[in-house]
């Protein structure tokens, strides 16, 4: 997001996983009480701002031909962009977009393939831009998304890979990640994210997010959403009428936020040609939280390339090849300060190779194709093995490796025709992936027995049509049909299904737009929960294949509003809105179980089982694991972000509050983190050089926890840009300001304190 959207710390979400949140300290007294008066002031000041606009906006909405403003452009009348490719090719933003605060209005071709602006999308759909990542300094990508409505992020504080989680849904590819249009699969068993990707915020061009199956033509499994980042390219670093440069980005920070190093060149070779590259160094350290405690193990060091070429061979053709690469350094030791230590090597790289045509006199062709290659590995070296480990006869240096493949192709045509009055674009496609997991094991074997190796293959085709009428009425129906065949270790399990979705958006006054949505989603069972066998660490209990899965299939209705008014209290300024409803049912939930009776481990690690025989009093009870279809999960929820943007400054309010539950026991799903409210202030000076802002997040309690509940916490983070001229640029961030120790939702380890970011931003480029 953009000025109106400056996103931070928000919760954190673990998963599946139970544990007991660390007890957030409210205890630093008259500093904390003031940031939280700060932040009740900052959100009422967002409220009092929007609530003046009210009257004007009403006026606007009975009366647009006002004396000295223009009409409201209805928002079913937003012309689309002509093809689906990054924003950088698109069409130019509006005026408020490229001052870069309204980010309501930035393309997205994630919900539908046929670009749009995110305030027409009719759905949950919100936008990170390029200029987020420079004014915020995020250290990940969750940094970048979690203050969305209805997104939120799983991390583990002491590795980089992260987790988005979207309507309290995710691992395992419920929310479908995808880096320059190539699925992210990685996975690995712990106690964190079930399916985690690693991708470094300063290769971010624009993030994407879709909220719910509304995007079930994007790809297989994404019932709780979709995730698109697109990384950068040339048009993010040069303006058109120049030919080459470079952008060299450097950054600092207090509290292990480190150093940064990215470089970035690119030049166009006429008319026929253009290539793009990137370097990036990262190097972050041990941070302290609020109460100045440090938290081991939570820095990394990043060295990671990107490369791009576009070539046109001919009038409105391209060809386009894309490659990631990337390496993480880090130590952990999981979730617990006792566990055992490892050295982790992470490689993510991501290939990709696509063709478009499009001819402007030729509306029944728009047509692309894009083949990817998507690998990760995690190369672990074990430092320090704790008791259990030892039991083995694991020693420092013992290797074990975790890695998943990805091959994938996605394929589509969009044709533009008419049918008497009525306008259609129609979508037709089909896309196929290929996941293959290998995993080695020689301290102590545990990986390769719970994240198993094996193969999945998924296919689907779709027809989509996006009807207009007039300015008033939008129709859009659509069909997915989906198929998997999965296989490991002699099992096997396939299957179908055909997911519709229909949406039906009416204008009945000029700016604001009423939709309502069914829409259904599928996802395959992952390799891990078909095949897992073995034994857990200590306690040693037994987790159980399950080759008999059956998919999840979700069900979706949303209703909501969108708003889009300029000129509403003075020229030139803009008023950007969405609200959304959404009632998600999930049959055949998937989730980890016990199963059969209880029998006796020993309490001392490595013990042998036959020791419960002889001397039952040094063993206890446990049962064996399994991923089983167990539930009939209901989520619903509320979402809502505005913006306003007068040019001299700007505000923004974005909130969520989902309720989740197992529709069989009336028990609350834990992966549904508890509701939020963020609202963003920021002022313009010095002819809109310099930038001054203010962000508050306010994170309400959850008793969702089947052990100790979360307390509600708030947070306070300045900003502040200034362009020198249009060749330097300055950042100053500060989150955490008032230096509050918090533990996110579900998450073992307390944030950072407050931290302090400075990057300088210096480009030399040509005509």
């Amino acid at each position: 997001m953009s000025d109106a959207y400056a996103r931070g710390d928000g919760e954190e979400v673990r998963g599946d996983v139970r544990q007991a949140p660390v007890k957030c300290d409210h205890g630093i007294g008259g500093l904390r009480a003031g940031g939280r008066r700060v932040g009740l002031m900052l959100t009422a000041a967002t409220g009092i701002a929007l609530a003046a606009i009210a009257p004007a906006l009403a006026q606007q909405a009975t009366s647009p031909a006002q004396a000295g403003t223009s009409p409201a452009k209805p928002v079913s009348q937003a012309k689309p962009i002509s093809r689906a490719e990054p924003i950088s090719q698109a069409e130019p933003l509006p005026r408020a977009t490229a001052g870069g605060t309204v980010d309501l209005d930035a393309i997205t071709v994630t919900a539908t393939k046929t670009g749009q602006s995110t305030v027409d999308v009719l759905g949950g759909a919100s936008i990170a831009t390029r200029q987020d990542v420079e004014r915020l300094q995020p250290s990940s990508i969750a940094d970048l998304v979690r203050n969305m409505p209805g997104v939120s992020a799983q991390e583990s504080q002491n590795d980089p890979g992260q987790s988005i989680n979207i309507r309290g849904l995710q691992n395992f590819g419920r929310v479908n990640v995808l880096v320059d249009g190539a699925r992210q699969e990685y996975q690995i068993s712990g106690h964190n994210a079930n399916g985690t990707f690693y991708l470094d915020p300063e290769f971010i061009g624009q993030a994407d997010v879709v909220r719910g199956p509304i995007a079930n033509i994007y790809g297989s499994g994404a019932i709780g959403g979709v995730v698109s980042l697109r990384s950068r390219g040339i048009d993010d670093i040069l303006n058109p009428d120049e030919t080459y440069g470079v952008v060299q980005r450097l950054g600092i920070g207090s509290n292990g936020a480190g150093v940064l190093n990215s470089t970035a060149g690119a030049a166009r070779l006429g008319s026929f040609a253009d290539v793009f590259g990137q370097l990036v160094y990262r190097n972050s350290t041990s941070y302290k939280d609020g109460d100045g405690t440090k938290v081991p193990d939570t820095g990394n060091e990043l060295t990671g390339g990107l490369m791009k070429l576009n070539v046109q061979p001919g009038e409105g053709q391209r060809i386009s090849a894309t490659a990631l690469m990337q390496d993480y350094q880090f130590k952990n030791n999981g979730t617990s300060t006792a566990g055992s230590r490892f050295k982790d090597d992470v490689t993510a790289n991501t290939f990709t190779l696509g063709y478009s045509f499009l001819q402007p006199d030729n509306p029944w062709v728009d047509f692309n194709i894009k083949t990817y290659y998507s690998y990760t590995q995690n190369r672990q070296t074990a430092i320090a093995p704790d008791p259990t480990y030892r039991a083995l006869g694991v020693v420092p240096g013992d290797p074990l490796s975790d890695a998943a493949r990805t091959y994938g192709i996605d394929i589509h045509n969009t044709s533009r025709f008419s049918t008497f009055a009525i306008d259609h674009a129609l979508t037709i496609g089909a896309d196929g992936s290929i996941d293959r997991v290998r995993t080695s094991d020689q301290a102590g074997g545990f990986i390769s027995a719970l994240t198993p190796s094996g193969q999945r293959r998924l296919a689907g085709a779709f027809i989509q049509d996006e009807a207009r009428y007039g300015g008033w009425l939008r129709v859009l129906g659509a069909v997915r049909y989906d198929e998997y065949s999965l296989t490991g270790g002699g099992n096997h399990s396939d299957g179908s299904h055909v997911s519709p979705k229909l949406t039906i958006g009416v204008t009945p006054i000029a700016g604001m737009e009423f939709y309502g949505t069914y829409a259904e989603g599928y996802r395959a069972p992952s390799i891990t929960e078909t095949l897992i066998a073995g034994q857990h660490p200590f306690p040693a209990f037994t987790i159980l294949p399950n080759p008999t899965l059956r998919p999840e299939t979700a069900r979706d209705l949303e209703a909501g509003v969108n708003l889009k008014y300029d000129n509403v209290l003075r020229d030139g300024d803009s008023l950007r809105g969405k609200i959304t409803l959404f009632s998600n049912r999930i049959s055949d939930f998937i989730d980890f179980q016990s199963v059969g009776a209880a029998y006796l481990v020993p309490f001392i690690p490595g013990a042998p089982v036959s020791l419960c025989k002889t001397r039952p009093f040094l063993c206890f009870p446990i049962h064996s694991f399994q991923y089983q279809n167990v539930a009939k999960a209901r989520i619903e929820g509320v979402e809502i972000e505005g913006a306003y943007d007068w040019g001299g400054g700007f505000v923004s309010l974005a909130g969520s509050r989902l309720d989740g539950k197992n529709r069989r026991t009336n028990a609350p799903l834990n992966t549904v983190a508890p509701g939020r409210v963020s609202s963003t202030l920021g002022l313009r000076f010095l002819d809109q050089a310099l930038t001054l802002g203010a962000r508050y997040t306010f994170t309400e309690r959850s008793s969702r926890l089947v052990t100790t509940p979360s307390k509600d916490y708030a947070t306070a983070d300045m900003f502040a840009s200034y362009k020198f001229d249009e060749r330097v640029r300055g950042d100053f961030t500060v989150t955490n300001l008032f230096n509050r120790k918090y533990v996110q939702y579900l998450s073992s380890d307390p944030s950072p304190g407050v931290t302090v970011k400075f990057a300088l931003t210096v480009k030399f480029a040509a005509k």
